[in-house]
């Protein structure tokens, strides 16, 4: 029986989920894992620019891998024929991979997996298994969209999110630092979590998300700092819609990325474990060590960017005048 009265939860959302005709899950790995059920997975080839994540899943579910390797302009470069029950990963970073290059990859390997976590808005090519997650992007704890033609035939326990939203509503009212440990925390939840429906708490929050105003919030800083930082940037870049950070590859990345946390500028990481599969001299090293993703989300306007780019501009002058004195 439903319950009548009582203490007011939080407020129910009409509007839609961006990806509201995809398959709703608990999170990113899990998509993965309802493809491996679904398509009979026994391979996957895997760029080595990947997160340890898709790895971690891999072997948890006793998925066979091999790594290929990526391009200078974040391309794949894979060469071989799939063989039979093997599938080509594809990770579009930060948006970079365009539907005509994935249609004309689709064409030529057929069984192709697109990882559309750094590219939300960026629908999917008709055909193709295709995953997002949420995180990144919006103020959730949890929650993925998978695109496929199959459909599970066992029923999927629904996720809960209730009790891993207090680092989200603390980083609402206070610093991130506070609560980064718990941040940190729910990320590593996932690691042993099964593949589950996507919570309610999750869906409606979803549903109560301005996806129009964000798109063009985050479209708008990434061609800003692509104008004041293009010239200076190792990687050559295609502008798109809504993408999810903006990747300034510089010499010294590591280091400046350590003095930008001295200017409350916190840059990730992506991916630390990409320096223990491939030696210094991979493309991909090089990749994880010097690559800065810079926030561009909708928090942030002009005057934010300004900051990044002028915080940014000063310290590689001054490691490249400290590398002259040397």
């Amino acid at each position: 029986m439903r319950e009548i009265g009582g203490y007011i939860e939080f407020e129910y959302y009409n509007g839609s989920m961006f990806h509201d005709s995809a398959v709703a899950l608990n999170c990113g790995r899990s998509a993965l894992a309802y493809l491996w059920e679904t398509k009979k997975i026994q391979k996957l080839y895997l760029p080595y620019f990947l997160c340890d994540s898709v790895v971690n899943e891999c072997k948890k579910l006793k998925i066979d891998y091999q790594f290929y390797h990526v391009g200078p302009k974040l391309e794949p470069l894979f060469a071989e024929s799939s063989s039979e029950g093997a599938w080509l990963y594809l990770v579009n970073y930060y948006g970079q991979l365009s539907n005509e290059e994935i249609s004309r990859l689709k064409v030529q390997y057929d069984r192709i997996i697109v990882d559309n976590a750094q590219s939300y808005f960026q629908m999917p090519v008709e055909g193709v298994d295709t995953l997002y997650t949420c995180r990144k992007y919006f103020g959730v704890a949890d929650g993925a969209f998978l695109y496929t033609d199959t459909q599970l035939e066992r029923p999927l326990e629904r996720d809960e999110s209730h009790e891993r939203m207090h680092f989200l509503l603390g980083r609402f009212e206070r610093s991130a630092s506070e609560f980064y440990s718990e941040y940190v925390a729910n990320n590593d939840f996932f690691d042993n979590e099964p593949l589950k429906k996507m919570s309610r708490l999750t869906q409606n929050l979803l549903r109560g998300i301005d996806y129009s105003g964000i798109e063009k919030i985050r479209k708008k800083n990434f061609a800003f700092l692509h104008r004041e930082l293009g010239h200076k940037n190792q990687l050559c870049l295609n502008e798109n819609e809504g993408t999810f950070m903006y990747p300034f590859m510089t010499q010294n990345g590591a280091l400046i990325r350590k003095k930008l946390q001295q200017e409350k500028i916190y840059i990730p990481t992506l991916w630390p474990s990409v320096k223990e599969w491939c030696s210094e001299d991979m493309l991909e090293y090089k990749y994880a060590e010097d690559i800065l993703p810079l926030p561009i989300d909708q928090r942030y306007g002009e005057k934010d960017m300004m900051y990044i780019v002028n915080s940014i501009q000063k310290l590689v002058s001054l490691v490249e005048s400290e590398e002259c004195t040397q």
